[in-house]
């Protein structure tokens, strides 16, 4: 981990006006390459790509920071534990002189939806990333005797199925990090939401194929086995906690009506505020799927997903300090109740809140469509999103300016950090 960093402002100039005058800059790097940010969204968002599969978008963004001015300033890793990731690093000259250095990552992601293309925006979370750390580099390039810090972009694929940024865990690519950053497209402006942990299983049904009219009776239907399954969860909700969300589909029922199949698969996927209240739900709903196994008279496999998605740590210090500059730029933020009531998903972010302090921030893009919806796709890919989206990315920047200048603030950060961890190892502690 880095020191906590602390400079003198410069002779004649106060801390405070040296530090927005950093701030300033910082917007205005963003605001000079606003058309190549806005033409590397665009190439994003019109080849859409699957988890794991995002050869082309990789491509754009490695290529972007390779060729951003001045020629040849990022270090790039182009395949960073992942075919699909990448880090791409610039450093101060006191950092790139030794150890030591503060080093804060603007996180990418890049992935999109089956058949929806970039109905969850993250086209614009691969800009915001990007912009965030092009301002923050220039602000450092500004000062006379910058401290030592390290700005880094990660590539993460995988968010929408598979969970990349777990896979970059486990590879070691955030052990040093100090602070890492990142914002997602939504419907409004919020420092923060309550993400959910989740878990996915694939439940297999193995029946006996038989001819449906002529002697249906040898036949061991796997496909009632998946329709009592659903039904089983479908009576279950009644018994669950408001918190609890859990929903699937019926990927395979048989290939032909007068065979009684003999295969069906269901995907499903379990969410809960925390993990021991996620391990509840999957078992209440493994026992349904056993259930339906039992009484149809099928064999049942059930499979878990390669990786269970943390709920993410909100970091109050942090969001506040992000809200504090998103103001300034003239961004109005849904208020805490708004936040506590209002809906909620899951991402791999929240296994990285669990490893180093971060901010997962949500970000209007002018338009009050939903995410995973064709009208989100649209929206995602349009003019008017560049706006929000690179307002987004300067707030992320002038964030990153406070952790750096301000000592108390990282300090704030770091042992709210501690503390929630602690929380959640007691939450988590079985009774």
């Amino acid at each position: 981990m880095g020191p906590v960093v602390e400079r003198p402002a410069e002779p004649g100039t106060s801390r405070v006006a040296q530090l927005e005058l950093l701030k300033q800059r910082a917007a205005e790097r963003i605001d000079e390459a606003a058309e190549r940010l806005g033409a590397l969204s665009r190439a994003i968002w019109s080849a859409p790509e699957l988890a794991y599969e995002e050869h082309s978008a990789h491509c754009e963004l490695t290529r972007f920071l390779e060729r951003e001015p001045p020629a040849a300033s990022w270090a790039v890793q182009p395949h960073f534990g992942l075919a699909t990731a990448f880090r791409a690093e610039w450093a101060t000259p006191e950092a790139a002189a030794g150890p030591g250095a503060l080093q804060l990552a603007f996180l990418c992601e890049y992935d999109a939806l089956p058949a929806l293309g970039h109905a969850c925006g993250h086209n614009l979370i691969a800009e915001v990333g990007v912009a965030a750390a092009l301002g923050l580099r220039a602000a450092l390039e500004g000062v006379a005797a910058p401290p030592p810090v390290k700005v880094i972009v990660l590539g993460t694929p995988a968010e929408e199925d598979g969970g990349g940024k777990i896979d970059l865990i486990e590879a070691g690519a955030f052990k040093d990090l100090d602070v890492v950053f990142m914002a997602h497209p939504s419907q409004e402006d919020a420092a923060y939401l309550l993400d959910v942990a989740e878990h996915d299983v694939t439940v297999k049904y193995y029946g006996k194929a038989s001819h449906a009219a002529a002697y249906p009776w040898e036949g061991v239907n796997a496909l009632d086995a998946a329709v009592l399954a659903y039904n089983n969860l479908s009576v279950l909700r009644q018994q669950m906690k408001p918190t609890w969300r859990l929903h699937g589909i019926i990927k395979n029922g048989g290939v032909k009506p007068n065979i009684i199949p003999s295969y069906s698969e269901l995907i499903y996927y379990f969410r809960a505020p925390s993990m021991k209240e996620l391990q509840v739900l999957t078992k209440k709903a493994e026992d349904s799927f056993r259930a339906a196994a039992l009484a149809t008279g099928c064999t049942v496999e059930i499979k878990s997903g390669a990786h269970d998605f943390y709920n993410v740590l909100p970091n109050k210090t942090l969001c506040n300090a992000y809200m504090e500059n998103g103001k300034k730029l003239g961004i109005e933020f849904i208020s805490e109740d708004a936040i506590l009531n209002g809906p909620s998903g899951s991402t791999d972010f929240g296994n990285v809140s669990f490893v180093v302090p971060g901010i997962h921030p949500y970000f209007y893009i002018g338009t009050d469509a939903l995410n995973h919806t064709e009208q989100y796709t649209e929206a995602a890919g349009s003019q008017e999103a560049q706006l929000y989206t690179l307002r987004t990315a300067k707030a992320l920047a002038m964030t990153a300016l406070d952790v750096i200048f301000k000592p108390e603030l990282l300090e704030g950060i770091r042992e709210e950090f501690k503390s929630k961890l602690q929380e959640e190892q007691l939450l988590n502690t079985p009774a």
